[in-house]
């Protein structure tokens, strides 16, 4: 038995796992984020929680381990910004804790229980308030060490020109330090900063969805541009890993037709063509983040 987290910005979520299949939810707390040991002590109180002491915890977290130092970038909860969070946890809490990032685990969960069963190569993909992703290869995560293979939303790879008819595109600074990543055009932030530029107008990516599916001209041409830009990125990602699927999660993956637009757009840019879908929404619609911690936690094999 072992208790697996998913912690982010606003919550900590706890769940007893015995199986990916046999996982239960235990208490669900706000995160501390300026002080570590009200953050490791709230973590230690989901897990007294679990009745008996577990074998190891794991957790899915906002954030990325350095494959070397150990330590984690966090900007979302500072109090765990730059500390080697595994070991630290572990001394704290007296037991082996396991750490990995929340888009890794939810491409370990859609490899092991959701879209991506039966597939030895599985890119998840995150379209979230920012754009994420992870890779699972053979059942393993590829980053059961730490690292950013998958982080297919960083770096400058944003074209400059995107939509039919074409139209410039400006290079957005990115939170990551870089400029012209997916990630300021292809999430959420992403898509409302894309229907500032070509229409001068505020709307929330809700919005803009709900009125593309409407007929509204101004948010068609926004979803166009968006779906040109991000598919041409994720088919070179999809080339160069091999994926034979490309499970979708965060917000906007609630909105079918877009990840269909996508899917289409994407397999019409990649060498191997695929006559099924190969961007789909992911499968597992509750805490994937859970159900890759308990994979991770139980032995990191998803299949």
């Amino acid at each position: 038995m072992i208790v697996c987290f998913d912690i982010g910005g606003s919550a900590i979520k706890g769940a007893v796992a015995h199986s990916a299949e046999r996982i239960v939810p235990l208490g669900r707390r706000a995160t501390p984020l300026d002080d570590f040991d009200a953050f490791a002590s709230t973590i230690g109180d989901v897990i007294g929680e679990a009745g008996d002491k577990p074998d190891r915890i794991a957790i899915s977290i906002t954030g990325v381990v350095d494959p070397e130092t150990k330590a984690i970038k966090c900007a979302n909860i500072p109090c765990i910004d730059g500390r080697t969070l595994s070991a630290d946890l572990s001394a704290f809490l007296d037991m082996p804790v396991l750490v990995a990032n929340d888009a890794d685990c939810f491409a370990l969960a859609e490899a092991g229980a959701g879209a991506g069963l039966g597939h030895r190569i599985v890119l998840g993909v995150i379209l979230g308030t920012g754009v994420g992703g992870g890779l699972v290869v053979d059942g393993r995560l590829i980053n059961e060490d730490g690292g950013f293979a998958g982080e297919w939303g960083h770096g400058p790879a944003v074209a400059s020109m995107a939509g039919t008819p074409p139209i410039a595109i400006p290079a957005f600074d990115c939170g990551c330090g870089q400029r012209g990543c997916v990630d300021t055009i292809g999430g959420a932030r992403g898509m409302e900063r894309l229907h500032q530029t070509l229409h001068d107008r505020t709307l929330t990516s809700e919005e803009v969805t709900t009125l593309w599916q409407q007929g509204d001209a101004d948010a068609a041409r926004t979803i166009d541009v968006l779906v040109d830009l991000v598919s041409s990125p994720l088919a070179l990602t999809v080339n160069i890993t091999g994926a034979t699927i490309v499970p979708v999660g965060g917000g906007l993956s609630n909105v079918a037709p877009l990840i269909a637009a996508i899917d289409r757009t994407v397999r019409s840019r990649i060498l191997r063509k695929f006559d099924r879908p190969l961007v789909v929404p992911g499968e597992c619609r509750i805490e994937p983040g859970l159900i890759g911690a308990a994979i991770l936690g139980l032995g990191g094999e998803a299949q």
